[in-house]
């Protein structure tokens, strides 16, 4: 885990100029890595919509990563926006986000989470990371369609 202090994770302000260079940085990796068509990362207007809340994970001054849950309807979320900071990555920081995105979607009564993420080796990690979580491959969901640069996973969080 991270330093002497736990990290912790609050609710994340769009205007704080770190949680903007950790959004830039998504979006940055994100363009970097897939076609332009395959990007589904939300900039700050799409973190900014009603239905999205958002997170940051950090340790006083530093942020470390970030992670939204956007509600698609009152049984079902999607995971958005996860990102741990290049620095700071291998410390358990997105198992601790993802933990607590779970948490937060079975306190609102979802029944199921799901996610898209890429298909590149960029995104290995993240892929091996929602799989241990139980996560499993599923069809495109809400407005997505099928997409070679995208997987779409769900848990069913009965």
């Amino acid at each position: 885990m991270v330093g002497m202090n736990a990290p912790l994770i609050a609710p994340g302000e769009l205007t704080d100029p770190r949680v903007l260079r950790l959004l830039e940085d998504h979006l940055a990796d994100m363009h970097a890595t897939s076609p332009p068509e395959s990007v589904h990362a939300l900039d700050v207007t799409g973190l900014q919509d009603p239905a999205v809340t958002f997170w940051v994970v950090g340790d006083g001054e530093q942020l470390f990563g970030c992670v939204a849950l956007k509600q698609l309807d009152p049984e079902h979320g999607e995971l958005k926006s996860m990102r741990t900071d290049a620095a700071a990555r291998g410390r358990g920081l997105g198992r601790l986000l993802l933990g607590h995105v779970l948490a937060e979607a079975r306190a609102r009564g979802y029944r199921r989470l799901s996610l898209e993420t890429g298909t590149e080796d960029f995104f290995a990690p993240a892929r091996a990371l929602y799989l241990s979580a139980g996560f499993t491959e599923t069809v495109p969901f809400a407005d997505y369609t099928l997409d070679p640069n995208s997987v779409y996973l769900t848990i069913e969080l009965g």
